[in-house]
């Protein structure tokens, strides 16, 4: 794109006519994950300063759409994905299924470049690791996460989160 070099950096300092063109001339990739096991990720890696999960979760309720992180944003208001047509949606969980598509369509040898993914192990931990922080939250707490991230959940098939109940 001709002004690939501009001072701008963030997609909405450019007019709608330049989004355009710039973003017809990638090819777009969003990686997606589910919103509560991005909480959880986010509470494991010691980014919340709470000394529970239900208080880290608290915490992000509290922060609101516009005061909160990045690590725990819903996507929609981060990704844009009813504004911007993605050519690819990966999910997490299916990485190496998904990847080794992706890097075929694009013409690369799939199999020397993805690291060994074991997805159904990691699927496993985040199940079990979802039921033991979710009894940990309150009913209200679990009511106020499904409103929190509906968008997501309408956006993209997470039917196996626990926010989706």
């Amino acid at each position: 794109y001709r002004r690939l070099h501009a001072r701008e950096t963030r997609l909405s300092e450019f007019n709608q006519t330049e989004i355009k063109a710039m973003l017809g001339s990638y090819t777009k990739v969003l990686f997606v994950r589910d919103p509560f096991h991005r909480l959880i990720a986010t509470f494991l890696q010691g980014m919340g300063l709470s000394p529970s999960f239900s208080s880290f979760v608290q915490e992000v309720l509290d922060s609101g759409m516009h005061n909160g992180s990045a690590a725990w944003k819903p996507l929609v208001s981060l990704c844009r994905p009813c504004l911007i047509q993605y050519d690819y949606v990966v999910m997490f969980g299916f990485l190496r299924q998904e990847l080794g598509h992706l890097l075929r369509r694009a013409g690369l040898p799939a199999g020397g470049l993805l690291p060994e993914l074991t997805d159904s192990q990691v699927q496993w931990t985040y199940r079990w690791l979802s039921e033991q922080m979710f009894s940990e939250l309150s009913a209200q707490q679990k009511k106020q996460l499904s409103h929190f991230y509906r968008w997501d959940l309408a956006a993209f098939p997470f039917s196996s989160s626990f926010l989706s109940d």
